[in-house]
């Protein structure tokens, strides 16, 4: 019988890209577009800056862009450093159910190696694609269980990586299976740096899409790697989750829809885990005119896991506070929006916000955690200095499928997250470019072309 790699396998290397839906492939567009965005918002900060300087340090063949930069270097590098800033404004996109954002391993992953290789549009679009569905079927197989500890991005995110890189270098099936067994043994990244709001968050899709693109070429050099590397007694689901349900990494697999077009984009510059309480708080100022200093006193309800995750963040940073659910639902009440400008150091200390925060109260409710990781639900409920008590739920935030941003949305949204890096020209450019990508022959010169 098949092991799951080599199911998994199969799977990568028997799709037709030219079969795939055009729905898939509109979408494999918008998230390159979406994510590009969150590059080029997230390219000067600390964390990004870092990354890049220490893989400057290191050196490499001219082989991809270093876009925090534009200069050239090795594929890997590449990966990794694009990765890295790619997650830095907590605008990248988001998959409910297996609790993974997938663009930020795949795509940088998958673009380098496009890059490198002198691929297609249409083939980075459907590695892209099934690159997608092996890690967010990974991570619905995983579970909440994994998430307590594990940073699901970084570790299903290196099978994803692994898997769509692998589909452009043309590997075999026996290959395929290889990469996503290498991709297991190196998948990491613990959840301890949100204690301290530290910049580990960064360097989880970092190496999860620079280990994704490793663990591919390995494997063209005939690497072995485990073969079980899902179903065996040692391997990443029995390791890594207390009850993997191994079902979901092949049932359908292959079939509609794919997963990719379950993916989520974000409305908000938070850790998505808020986003339904800011769309709640929003929902009731905006349905009632209601100021912050109207309210005597806001009680949120979340899903146990939400809290579990998030209740201990200090909101002792700009990047902490991200984290932090007194800190966006108030900012959401005061300036009707959670957008990157919210998190400076002088909103930190803007004595509106704090004062909102002080009335703000937290609960974690189970019968909502009983739709979740499905549904990422929160209950909030604002009492006004007059006495009068409003309440919103919501179950689907801003940019959920259930609850979709349009592409207009979306391409205003990469303009307002490219804005301070990029030129009005260099931007329109980079929309039509993504929204066409299909079209394009060789991937090669992409971003030379572009600037």
């Amino acid at each position: 019988m098949a092991t799951i790699s080599e199911r998994m396998a199969a799977f990568i290397f028997d799709t037709d890209s030219d079969a795939l839906s055009a729905d898939a492939l509109t979408m494999a567009k918008l998230c390159v577009l979406d994510w590009l965005g969150s590059v080029y918002a997230g390219k000067g900060s600390r964390p990004a800056v870092a990354i890049l300087l220490v893989a400057k340090s290191l050196g490499g063949n001219p082989e991809a862009t270093l876009l925090p930069d534009g200069s050239q270097s090795s594929a890997y590098m590449a990966a990794l450093v694009n990765a890295a800033a790619s997650h830095v404004v907590e605008m990248d996109d988001l998959h409910k159910g297996s609790i993974l954002h997938p663009a930020a391993p795949v795509i940088p992953a998958a673009l380098a190696m496009a890059e490198r290789e002198g691929a297609s549009g249409r083939e980075l679009l459907a590695s892209i694609v099934l690159g997608y569905e092996v890690a967010i079927r990974l991570g619905e197989a995983m579970g909440p269980s994994h998430y307590q500890f594990w940073h699901t991005t970084g570790t299903c995110g290196t099978f994803g990586a692994a898997a769509a890189v692998g589909r452009i270098l043309g590997l075999s099936k026996q290959e395929l299976a290889a990469a996503l067994g290498s991709a297991g043994t190196q998948a990491a990244g613990l959840w301890e740096f949100l204690v301290d709001g530290a910049m580990s968050k960064q360097l989880h899709p970092a190496k999860a899409a620079a280990d994704g693109l490793l663990a591919a070429l390995l494997a063209e050099q005939g690497f072995t790697a485990a073969s079980r590397i899902f179903e065996g007694d040692k391997g990443f689901c029995r390791a890594m989750a207390k009850e993997a349900d191994l079902g979901r990494l092949t049932q359908g697999l292959g079939t509609t829809p794919l997963r990719i077009l379950s993916t989520s984009f974000k409305a908000h510059a938070a850790c998505y885990h808020i986003h339904s309480a800011i769309d709640a708080v929003l929902e009731i100022r905006r349905k009632h005119s209601l100021q912050a200093a109207e309210v005597e006193r806001v009680h949120i309800a979340l899903y146990p896991a939400a809290l579990d995750l998030l209740e201990k963040v200090e909101p002792q940073d700009p990047y902490a506070a991200k984290f932090n659910i007194p800190f966006c639902v108030a900012t959401a009440l005061v300036y009707g929006q959670v957008a990157i400008s919210a998190f400076t150091t002088d909103r930190l200390h803007d004595p509106k916000i704090r004062g909102v925060m002080e009335r703000i109260s937290l609960a974690r409710d189970p019968e909502l955690g009983k739709v979740y990781p499905e549904r990422w639900p929160a209950v909030a409920e604002i009492t006004t200095r007059a006495g009068e008590t409003h309440v919103a739920r919501i179950d689907f935030p801003r940019g959920d499928p259930k609850n979709p941003m349009t592409q207009e949305e979306l391409v205003a949204k990469f303009h307002n997250l490219a804005t301070p890096a990029l030129d009005q020209e260099h931007r329109k450019k980079t929309v039509d470019a993504c929204l066409q990508l299909e079209q394009v022959e060789n991937l090669a010169g992409f971003f030379a072309d572009l600037a």
